[in-house]
């Protein structure tokens, strides 16, 4: 059975994607055709507003309030805790390509000697440093903090050769972490196979032993492509317990971070961000499979993720609890950790903020992470490459919210998001070409127009399938917008896709103060609700409020920085509202990114650059447009009317010349084209009687000579006249074709 997500061209094998690891749609595949499955939708952070020096950035931009920032003091939004073509490497969706890593004998991580530096002894309750080296002496590996007086123990338990449960002999040590040291392990009862032994806590207890045994056995449930597998629970001689875990080979992010460093003379070298992106997109099904189970990871950082072949597997499942455990202790990372997790617990947001802070570190040097910026980001005027690529410094923003109610609330939400982003992150760096459009769950397809956008113009909202009245909504067929706005006022529930639609059709009925009071109570009802605020700025675009409609598209591309539709908006807002270097900025990214946005983005940047004054530029966005596009011949109509009005003077022949060239194959109304000729027709023969023939120039297919094209004018009036809508206009281009007409014996 194939796998049903957009792009994927995966296989479902034992109830996930053998590609994109994603779990199956019920019902999505009917006879060997793929249909999409339902829509998570999207939270609400309050799209950061970190100032930046570069005027092009959408971050310096107002923004209306929306998630926690709507809400009084006090209120807050539950955070869910229960959760809802080929290429050679899988990873990257099909958008970007990433080496794969080769596996290796694992007996080459063994470390050599089996010694937790001094430098990263610390207290595992007060995180003070521990087992330090002090007036020439080595530090203890055993010991109390001096602190709080916590005992302290580096020193491995197991050998090379013990025996564990009668089946895992040891190899070695291949690391220490938190829990204690992880070893390396043959399983004598199945074919020698490698295995990892990983300590549990409270190994000094032996009844406190067993209860984290029984604690963690749902493990054994855990089954995903995706995430190490737990094999057994065993316990030592001296009554220590280890889980028995799947051995990964390959590379984590944390040795590749290293290896970076260390071919880099020492130096911070970041893991291309495209690459970088790629792990992210492939590991989040795994988080999305955990809290499907009512699980949460709670400590994901670099180091446990790794990649082998080209895949990724989710390792150390130590700190893994259930959703509703308030009781057992809470594993986390200083600067991966969200910081309500203490205070308040974990939550499947928190999971997620884990997720953004990993590849955040990942991607820059992101110095003081575990201190300055601890629980923030820094600016986008800090981060060179947050003002490259804006789209990914907003989910990045969003990711690592404050409150948690304002993060992505699931997996699935923050992959499709940074989905969006990795798309748009490939097209600028040239990895990804733009060939086909990537259809959104969220909007339709914009239209292609040369002039000015208009609120009607812009992506319209698709009805979300997990709507209670979507299906009602779909058999709703009144089509002209009055009698539609009435058809939706019957409906039984006032969902919110009811409502959305409502205001829509309000809107194109001109009832703009109506459209603005159902946003309204969309955003009371839910203050995380962002279609409130996109029907806001179309309401505010429609009564030509630019500021406003400026914040309000600012707001929502803060709440879903993967998608085109809110970046064009703004864009649109930004060009009637005099933000040209965004409105540009954001022009760029939807063309070059999905080809259902080319046209819009390239006329876009084609009229910011006349406005300007650099026809140039203007003129060459527009010859960008394929003729593969149904906006070629458009597109070819504004390249002629930019030629006719701004003609150059020390190329005037030439400019006329290219502007008769494109009107043969611009899509006009047959008046405009014979006004537009005449008007070519005209100012050719002015230059010509002025400098002279110009020997091999045509204007069209007429000789830049003035016979010719006096002839040519001649016919431009007499076909105007044939199309005037009154007589005295038919008259007045009669007496000018007579008037130019070359003189003749008949």
């Amino acid at each position: 059975m194939r796998c049903a997500q957009p792009g994927c061209e995966g296989s479902i094998l034992d109830g996930y994607c053998d590609v994109c690891g994603l779990a199956a749609v019920p019902g999505s595949v009917v006879s060997g055709s793929v249909v999409s499955g339902p829509v998570v939708a999207g939270s609400g952070a309050t799209g950061g507003a970190a100032s930046t020096r570069s005027g092009t950035a959408s971050s310096r931009l107002g923004t209306v309030p929306l998630g926690s920032a709507r809400t009084t003091t006090g209120g807050s939004r539950p955070t869910r805790r229960l959760g809802g073509g080929a290429q050679t490497s899988r990873l990257g969706a099909g958008l970007t390509h990433v080496p794969p890593i080769p596996e290796v004998d694992p007996r080459q991580s063994l470390m050599n000697p089996p010694a937790v530096a001094e430098e990263k002894r610390y207290c595992s309750v007060c995180q003070a440093p521990v087992g330090r080296s002090r007036e020439g002496s080595p530090g203890r590996s055993k010991g109390f903090c001096a602190k709080c007086r916590t005992p302290f123990d580096f020193e491995p338990k197991l050998a090379a050769g013990d025996l564990l449960g009668g089946q895992y002999e040891v190899v070695g040590r291949l690391a220490h972490g938190g829990m204690g040291w992880i070893y390396l392990a043959r399983d004598r009862n199945v074919n020698d196979r490698w295995v990892v032994l990983k300590g549990l806590l409270n190994a000094g207890d032996p009844d406190a032993s067993r209860a984290a045994v029984a604690e963690k056995q749902y493990l054994a449930e855990v089954e995903h492509p995706l995430i190490v597998e737990i094999y057994n629970f065993v316990t030592s001689p001296d009554g220590n317990s280890y889980i028995v875990m799947e051995y990964v080979g390959g590379r984590s992010l944390n040795n590749m971070l290293k290896d970076r460093m260390k071919a880099n003379n020492g130096l911070f070298s970041a893991i291309p961000v495209d690459q970088a992106i790629a792990y992210i997109v492939e590991i989040l099904p795994a988080f999305g499979y955990l809290h499907s189970l009512g699980l949460l990871y709670c400590d994901f950082k670099p180091a446990n993720l790794i990649q082998v072949g080209d895949s990724m597997k989710l390792i150390d499942l130590g700190g893994v609890r259930r959703i509703d455990d308030d009781q057992s202790p809470i594993y986390g990372t200083v600067g991966f950790q969200a910081p309500e997790v203490a205070a308040e617990g974990t939550t499947i947001a928190s999971d997620m903020y884990t997720v953004a802070r990993t590849l955040a570190v990942l991607i820059f040097e992101f110095k003081g992470y575990q201190s300055q910026y601890e629980t923030s980001l820094p600016g986008a005027d800090e981060v060179p490459l947050f003002h490259q690529f804006d789209s990914l410094y907003r989910w990045l923003l969003k990711g690592t919210a404050a409150r948690p109610e304002d993060r992505f609330q699931s997996a699935d939400e923050m992959r499709e998001q940074l989905l969006g982003v990795l798309r748009e992150v490939s097209a600028a760096a040239g990895v990804g070409a733009v060939t086909r459009s990537t259809p959104s769950h969220l909007f339709l397809a914009p239209a292609a127009i040369a002039d000015q956008l208009s609120w009607r113009d812009l992506p319209r909202l698709t009805v979300d399938s997990s709507d209670p009245m979507a299906a009602w909504l779909a058999g709703v067929t009144a089509d002209q917008p009055a009698a539609r706005f009435l058809a939706l006022k019957g409906a039984a529930q006032q969902t919110v896709a009811v409502l959305a639609e409502q205001a829509d059709a309000a809107l194109r009925s001109e009832q703009v103060p109506t459209a603005e009071g159902i946003a309204h109570r969309i955003l009371e009802a839910d203050p995380w609700e962002w279609r409130g605020v996109w029907l806001q700025g179309l309401a505010a675009l429609s009564r030509g409020d630019h500021v406003a409609a400026v914040a309000a598209f600012n707001a929502v591309y803060g709440q879903l920085p993967g998608e085109l539709a809110p970046k064009l908006a703004l864009a649109v807002a930004c060009e009637a509202g005099g933000e040209p270097a965004v409105a540009e900025r954001m022009y760029t990214t939807c063309a070059r990114t999905d080809s259902a946005y080319v046209a819009a983005g390239l006329f876009g940047l084609a009229r910011v650059a006349a406005r300007n004054g650099q026809r140039d530029d203007a003129l060459a966005a527009l010859d960008r447009i394929p003729p593969t596009s149904r906006a070629f011949g458009d597109a070819r109509r504004a390249r002629a009317l930019l030629l006719a009005a701004t003609i150059d003077p020390d190329h005037a022949l030439a400019d006329l010349a290219l502007a008769a060239g494109e009107l043969e194959q611009a899509t006009m109304q047959p008046v405009e084209r014979a006004d537009l000729r005449i008007r070519l027709m005209e100012s050719a023969l002015q230059l010509v009687r002025a400098k002279g023939p110009q020997t091999g120039v045509h204007i069209g297919t007429v000789p830049a000579v003035e016979l010719p094209l006096r002839r040519a004018l001649e016919s431009a009036y007499r076909d105007a006249a044939r199309l005037a809508p009154d007589s005295r206009q038919r008259v007045a281009l009669v007496d000018k074709a007579n008037a130019v007409r070359p003189r003749t014996l008949v």
